[in-house]
C-alpha cells in the first residue's frame, strides 16, 4: 500500500476482475506505473530506467553466451574463441554484454552520486539507499567472476589478486580463500565456483532491485529539492507530482534511446577499448603480466585498496596497538571496503537538516571535490605504485574518508544552507512559469 494517496486499480471486464481476486498482478503494475511521481524530476533521474534495461540486456546475452561456453581451464578460452568466431552473431552479443558491464557501472555510479548530491539517502529513505548498496556490492562480485570466465591472462592474474586478499584476513584467512577458490591456488574448481555465482547473482540482484523499487510505494521519490509530496488529500498530492505513465516513462524512454546510440556505437566500432590486450591471451600461471589491472569501474576501490603500504604511519600505528595483527595488506582490505561502508553509512553521518545538496552552498565545493577525487581514484588506479602515483592515491583516499567521516557531520553543524522551496509545486512553477496555464 502506498504512502502517497493516488488512484487505485479497479478491475472492469469479469476475467479482470477473476485474476485480481486470484493473483493481482494487473493491480500490481497499474500501482507501479500510476505511482504519483514530483514533477520536478531533472534529467539526473534518467539512469534508473538505464540500469533496469541493463540488468535485463545482461542476464539475457549471458544466457545465451552459457549455452556456448565451457566453464574448464583447459576449454574456457577456445569456448570464448568458439562463441566470437564460430556461433551465429556470437561476436556482437559477447561485445553487447563485456560493453554492458560499463554501461551498467557507469549509470549505477551516475545514479549514486544523484544520490549523494540530492540527499536521496536521508530519512524516510535509508532502508532503499542501504538495498541499492548492497545492489552495488553484488554488481561488483558478478562484474568481477564474470571478467576471470574468458580465462585470459588478466582474468587468471586477477582472480589470483583478489581472492589473495582474503587470505590476509586474521585467523580465518587461509581458510576463507581455500574455500573460495576450491582449493590452494586458482584452477578449475574455481572458474566452476565464479561461473556458478556469475549466473546466479544476477537473478538475485532483480529480487533486490524489485524491492528496491517497491520501496518507492511507501516513501515516495525524492526529487531535486529534497521537499515531500504533500499527502493530506489526492488534490495536493496532484499539485506536487504527476504519474509515472506516461510523463516520466516517455522522458526516460527518450534519455534511453539516446545513450543506446552511443552504446551501441562503442559496441559496433570499438568494442575492446574498454578492455585490456592481454585478456586476449590464454591464462598461463607461469608467466605473470607486467601490470595487473581490473576494469575501469573497480579502479578507484583497487587505488584505495593500495594506497595504505607498510609505509604509511596510520597502517604502522594501527599494526602497533593491534600486535601486528593488522598488517599494511589487511589495513588495504579494510580501507577498500570501508570506502564502500562509509558510502552506505551516509543517511546517519549526514547531519544537515537540508536534504538537497542545491540548497547547501559549502557542501557543494566538498562534493565537486568528492566527483574529482573518485575521478582522480579512478585514473590513479591504473597507473603503477611508484611517486607520485602512491602520494596522489593516498591523498585520494584520505580525502574519500575524510568527506564521509569527517567533513559532512561537521557541514551540518557549522553550514548556512539556503531555503528551500515550500512545496514541489512552487519549485516547478518557478521553472516552467507557462506550465499550469
Amino acid at each position: 500500500m502506498s504512502g502517497i494517496p493516488h488512484d487505485h486499480y479497479e478491475p472492469k471486464s469479469g476475467f479482470e476482475k477473476w485474476l485480481d481476486e486470484r493473483l493481482p498482478i494487473v493491480g500490481l503494475a497499474y500501482g507501479t506505473l500510476m505511482i504519483p511521481t514530483p514533477k520536478n524530476l531533472n534529467w539526473w533521474w534518467i539512469w534508473g530506467i538505464v540500469l533496469a534495461f541493463c540488468l535485463v540486456m545482461q542476464i539475457v546475452t549471458g544466457i545465451i553466451l552459457v549455452m556456448h561456453y565451457t566453464p574448464h581451464v583447459d576449454l574456457a578460452f577456445a569456448s570464448i574463441e568458439h562463441i566470437m568466431r564460430d556461433v551465429n552473431g556470437g561476436h556482437m552479443i559477447r561485445y553487447i554484454h563485456m560493453n554492458g558491464a560499463s554501461l551498467f557501472f557507469l549509470a549505477v555510479y551516475i545514479h549514486i552520486f544523484r544520490g549523494l548530491f540530492y540527499g536521496s539517502y536521508k530519512a524516510p529513505r535509508e532502508i532503499t539507499w542501504i538495498v541499492g548498496m548492497i545492489i552495488y556490492l553484488l554488481m561488483m562480485a558478478t562484474g568481477f567472476m564474470g571478467y576471470v570466465l574468458p580465462w585470459g591472462q588478466m582474468s587468471f592474474w586477477g582472480a589470483t589478486v583478489i581472492t589473495g586478499l582474503f587470505g590476509a584476513i586474521p585467523f580465518i584467512g587461509e581458510p576463507l580463500q581455500t574455500f573460495l577458490l576450491g582449493g590452494p591456488a586458482v584452477d578449475n574448481a574455481t572458474l566452476n565456483r565464479f561461473f556458478s555465482l556469475h549466473y546466479l547473482l544476477p537473478f538475485v540482484i532483480a529480487a533486490l532491485v524489485a524491492v528496491h523499487i517497491w520501496a518507492f510505494h511507501t516513501t515516495g521519490n525524492n526529487n531535486p529539492t529534497g521537499v515531500e509530496v504533500r499527502r493530506g488529500s489526492k488534490e495536493e498530492v496532484k499539485k506536487d507530482t504527476l504519474p509515472f505513465w506516461p510523463y516520466f516513462v516517455i522522458k526516460d524512454l527518450f534519455a534511453l534511446g539516446l545513450i543506446l546510440v552511443g552504446f551501441f556505437a562503442i559496441v559496433g566500432f570499438m568494442p575492446n577499448y574498454l578492455g585490456h590486450p592481454d585478456n586476449y591471451i590464454e591464462a598461463n600461471a607461469l608467466a605473470t603480466p607486467a601490470h595487473i589491472v581490473p576494469e575501469w569501474y573497480f579502479l578507484p576501490f583497487y587505488a584505495i585498496l593500495r594506497a595504505f603500504t607498510a609505509d604509511v604511519w596510520v597502517v604502522q600505528f594501527v599494526s602497533f596497538i593491534t600486535g601486528g595483527i593488522i598488517d599494511a595488506k589487511f589495513f588495504g582490505v579494510l580501507a577498500m571496503f570501508g570506502a564502500i561502508i562509509v558510502m552506505a553509512l551516509a543517511p546517519w553521518l549526514d547531519t544537515s537538516s537540508v536534504r538537497s545538496g542545491q540548497y547547501r552552498p559549502a557542501f557543494k565545493w566538498w562534493y565537486r571535490l568528492l566527483l574529482i577525487d573518485f575521478v582522480v581514484l579512478m585514473w590513479v588506479g591504473a597507473r603503477d605504485t611508484n611517486f607520485p602515483h602512491d602520494w596522489i592515491s593516498l591523498i585520494g583516499s584520505t580525502y574519500w574518508f575524510a568527506y564521509f567521516l569527517v567533513i559532512l557531520p561537521l557541514l551540518g553543524l557549522f553550514e548556512k544552507p539556503t531555503t528551500p522551496p515550500a512545496t514541489i509545486e512552487e519549485d516547478f512553477n518557478a521553472h516552467y512559469p507557462g506550465a499550469a496555464e
